[in-house]
C-alpha cells in the first residue's frame, strides 16, 4: 500500500465540498487501503479523503478500539454534548477545545455498496463529526470553543 501526503492547513482544497461516491469500486477500495496506511503512519484517529487531496466523501477512522470505513457518510442522529481537546493531522501544532455530540448515528455505504448504520460515543462520535466536517470543507477550529495558546501547547507537550 501507499503512504499519501497529508494536505496542510492553508491549502484551498481543504475548504472544498467533497463529491459523493456513485458506486464504490476498485479505485475507492485502493484509496481506503492507502488512507488506512497513511492514518496509521501519521498516528491519528481519523482521515478524510480531502486530507490526502481527493475530493471524495470517504473517511477512515481508527480509535484503537474501533476501525471504520465510511463512504458517503451522513450523520442522522446526535445526542448529548462533550467539550474536549481536539487537533487535526492537517493542522499540525494547533489544538482547541471543541463542543461535539456525545453520541452519533451515521449512515454510510460499505465497500460493497450496502447501506449500514454505526453508532459512536465519546471519541468515536467526535472523530465521526470531525471527519464529516472535512467533507464539507470545515476545519476543527471553525467550531472551536477556544484555541489553546502557545503557552498551553507547551504545557501540553511537556505532559506527554
Amino acid at each position: 500500500m501507499a503512504i499519501l501526503n497529508i494536505v496542510k492547513d492553508g491549502d484551498e482544497i481543504l475548504r472544498k465540498r467533497s463529491k459523493e461516491v456513485q458506486v464504490p469500486d476498485e479505485k475507492i477500495n485502493q484509496l481506503l487501503e492507502d488512507m488506512k496506511d497513511t492514518l496509521a503512519k501519521a498516528g491519528g484517529v481519523g482521515l478524510a479523503a480531502v486530507q490526502v487531496g481527493k475530493l471524495k466523501r470517504v473517511i477512515v477512522i481508527d480509535t484503537g478500539e474501533t476501525r471504520l470505513e465510511l463512504i458517503n457518510p451522513k450523520i442522522i442522529k446526535t445526542s448529548g454534548e462533550q467539550e474536549e481537546l481536539e487537533g487535526c493531522l492537517s493542522c499540525p501544532g494547533q489544538w482547541g477545545i471543541t463542543r461535539r455530540p456525545m453520541k452519533v448515528v451515521v449512515e454510510t455505504l460499505t465497500r460493497e455498496g450496502k447501506t449500514v448504520r454505526y453508532r459512536g460515543e465519546e471519541l468515536l462520535a467526535k472523530a465521526i463529526c470531525h471527519e464529516c466536517d472535512h467533507l464539507d470543507g470545515k476545519l476543527f477550529y471553525d467550531n472551536a470553543v477556544r484555541m489553546l495558546t502557545p503557552e498551553e501547547l507547551e504545557e501540553l507537550e511537556k505532559a506527554q
